[in-house]
């Protein structure tokens, strides 16, 4: 197993996320249960920072009301790439970032545009990121798996890149 060391950003999540795009964003609801829903991620920064579109009138912002910690994770199954990250999430109504921001795929949830008098960014800080990459090219570690899932022996080794992030 390749264990990366942490970095000094997250500048090592970036590539890896915006791959994938979208990714359910989990929050704690009032009644404690965990809720999550798909979202398009528009920036992750180099000071830490995820950054989605919301409505301050819906579910994902009431819950982030309640309870801030987050978790996003993203999954690309065909290139085996599985991110997970954990953060605290607040509702921000800046209008310079809303502008930074914005692409024509967000008039779809908020046709009034950015000047929608609803629309609200979340800004997560990544607080702990996890990742698991596989090379979708590493054929040979692709045939260790196969041969250590019909023998029962696990395979000499681990055939992903994994790495921890701590911010």
């Amino acid at each position: 197993m390749n264990i990366s060391p942490t970095p000094e950003s997250p500048s090592v999540l970036w590539p890896k996320i915006e791959r994938v795009n979208v990714g359910m964003f989990t929050t704690v609801d009032e009644h404690g249960q965990l809720i999550s829903r798909p979202m398009m991620n528009q920036q992750v920064d180099q000071s830490g920072f995820l950054w989605f579109f919301t409505s301050d009138e819906s579910k994902v912002s009431h819950n982030i009301a309640v309870q801030p910690g987050v978790n996003v994770s993203y999954a690309d199954h065909d290139e085996n790439l599985y991110v997970s990250v954990t953060g605290h999430a607040e509702q921000i109504k800046d209008h310079d970032k809303i502008r930074e921001l914005w692409n024509p795929l967000i008039s779809a949830w908020f046709p009034q545009g950015i000047d929608d008098p609803h629309l609200i960014l979340i800004k997560v800080t990544i607080e702990s990121a996890e990742y698991w990459d596989l090379d979708p090219g590493k054929a040979l570690q692709l045939f260790k798996l196969a041969k250590a899932a019909i023998t029962g022996k696990p395979p000499e080794e681990e055939p992903s890149e994994h790495g921890k992030i701590n911010l």
